[in-house]
């Protein structure tokens, strides 16, 4: 015999499943993003030659929600033909209720510093699939260029085109996306500005986007992998192409290929 639910009880229980639809949808409006934040792109003579690094995993755009990361598997530098593995100098922080990682750099010469990460594979139960960003971004000393178009064979890359610093909001970005070595055609590249109320101390200045669909822009490479992006707006703007890696535990795995740049106004 089947058993009548009240109106009271179905108007809770309707109440309820659209306030997880609701949240459901806003947490996928906006896309996951590995972070390398350094304190600054371009060293001068003038500035600090110590520079601080934070490893954040975040919703950089609008959300202001921060995911827990665990040690990653690989966090360093490429300077001029040399790998340093900085892992073990990494001390664990505490980002917007989340766990993330921090360290310090001492930048000594001239030219580029690449650096990159590696993360744990990340959990998404929405997704129900792991999530894996190798991640790069580059740090300038005294504007000489070495080694910002380097390719260093990580699992998904993206190797730029463009210098990815000294840029001004207008230039175009481009990159190759690339997965072992390979060229990915068509590859998806989402891309997102550093926008969040968390990192308000980082931004020019905060805005409202019109509609649910600005936070994250969407783009494709071409059939050899290039994509373009023409910068808008002064600030840090984050690339993730999104690829498919290998299972984890019998789980799918998105493997992103992740890149940073900071734009200025002129």
């Amino acid at each position: 015999m089947s058993q009548k639910i009240s109106l009271p009880k179905r108007k809770t229980m309707l109440f309820l499943a659209t306030i997880v639809l609701v949240l459901t949808l806003n947490l996928q409006t906006f896309a996951h993003f590995q972070m390398i934040l350094p304190s600054i792109d371009v060293l001068e003579d003038e500035d600090n030659k110590t520079i601080e690094l934070q490893l954040i995993f975040t919703h950089p755009s609008e959300a202001s929600h921060t995911m827990d990361m665990e040690i990653p598997r690989k966090f360093g530098v490429y300077h001029q033909g040399r790998h340093k593995d900085l892992t073990s100098t990494l001390e664990q922080i505490e980002f917007a209720n989340a766990k993330a990682w921090k360290t310090s750099y001492p930048i000594r010469g001239l030219g580029d510093f690449v650096f990159y990460l590696k993360p744990q594979p990340y959990w998404e139960p929405m997704d129900d699939t792991y999530i894996t960003q190798i991640t790069k971004i580059v740090v300038n000393s005294m504007g000489v260029p070495t080694d910002w178009d380097v390719e260093l064979g990580l699992e998904a890359e993206i190797v730029p085109l463009t210098r990815p610093y000294g840029l001004w909001s207008g230039n175009v970005f481009q990159g190759i996306v690339k997965q072992n070595g390979v060229a990915v055609p068509f590859a998806e590249i989402e891309i997102e500005h550093l926008n969040a109320e968390a990192f308000s101390g980082l931004n020019d200045s905060q805005y409202r986007f019109p509609t649910s669909a600005h936070p994250t822009q969407i783009i494709k490479a071409d059939q050899n992998g290039v994509f373009t992006f023409g910068i808008p707006k002064a600030g840090w703007w984050g690339f993730a192409a999104l690829l498919e890696g290998e299972q984890i535990q019998g789980q799918s795995q998105e493997l992103g290929a992740v890149m940073w740049i900071k734009a200025y106004d002129i």
